[in-house]
C-alpha cells in the first residue's frame, strides 16, 4: 500500500480531509495542554460523532445525505468554541461541546426518523431538511447531550447526576437553537458552519452560567 492510499485509508476513516485533520490535531494539542481530561471529552465527540455519522451510512447514501469527508470548516465549527470555552472555565466547555454532541445525534440518527416537521410552516417535510425535527431526532439530541453530560461525570469530580441531566439539558438547548437557524440556512441566509456555531455559542453560555 502506497503512502497515498495509507491516508486515504486515514481520512476515509476518520471522515475528515487533510486539513480538518491538521486543525483537529492543532485544537487537541492546545485542548491538551489547558487541561488533558478537556481532550479526553473531546475525543469522546469525535468517537461519538464517526459512529453516528457511519450508522447506517448506506440509507444515508440513498437520500443524498450522507458525508463522506468533512472540511475544516466543520471541525472549527465544532471545535473552536469548545476550545474557547475551555479557557472560559469548564462548565463553558462541556457546555459547548453536549451542544454540539446533541445537533450531530440530532442530524444523524434523527434523518433516519418518520415523519419530520419544517420548522417553518409545521407541515411534514423530506428527511435532510434543515430546520427539520422528527421527534426521533428530538430524543437522540437529547440522548448525545446525556452521554456528554456522564462523560464530564467521570472525569470531573465537582459534578454529579444533577450536572448531568443539567448538561444534557444544555446541550439540547443549544441543537433546538440550531434547527430554529437552519430555518434560515435553508432560506439562504446563513451555512451550516455558522449555524454549528451559534449552536455552540449557546451551549458555551449556558454552561458558563449554569454549569
Amino acid at each position: 500500500m502506497t503512502r497515498k492510499e495509507k491516508g486515504s485509508n486515514v481520512r476515509k476513516t476518520l471522515l475528515l480531509d487533510s486539513k480538518a485533520i491538521v486543525l483537529a490535531l492543532i485544537l487537541g494539542m492546545v485542548l491538551a495542554i489547558i487541561d488533558i481530561f478537556y481532550l479526553v471529552i473531546m475525543l469522546i465527540f469525535f468517537v461519538l460523532a464517526v459512529l453516528v455519522t457511519k450508522y447506517r451510512y448506506y440509507d444515508k447514501k440513498s437520500m443524498g445525505v450522507y458525508e463522506h469527508e468533512r472540511g475544516w470548516e466543520n471541525v472549527f465549527a465544532n471545535g473552536f468554541i469548545p476550545l474557547i470555552g475551555a479557557l472560559i472555565s469548564p462548565g463553558a466547555f462541556i457546555g459547548a461541546v453536549a451542544a454540539v454532541m446533541s445537533d450531530k445525534f440530532a442530524s444523524e440518527l434523527g434523518i433516519l426518523g418518520e415523519d419530520p416537521i419544517d420548522l417553518r410552516d409545521f407541515k411534514k417535510t423530506k428527511r435532510g431538511t434543515s430546520g427539520a425535527i422528527s421527534l426521533f431526532g428530538t430524543w437522540m439530541s437529547l440522548v448525545g447531550a446525556l452521554l456528554i453530560g456522564m462523560s464530564a461525570l467521570l472525569f470531573f469530580e465537582e459534578y454529579n447526576l444533577w450536572s448531568v441531566l443539567l448538561i444534557g439539558g444544555i446541550g439540547f438547548s443549544g441543537s433546538v437553537v440550531d434547527s430554529i437557524f437552519g430555518v434560515f440556512e435553508e432560506k439562504g441566509i446563513g451555512t451550516k458552519m455558522t449555524t454549528n456555531i451559534i449552536c455552540a455559542i449557546i451551549g458555551l453560555i449556558l454552561g458558563f452560567l449554569f454549569i
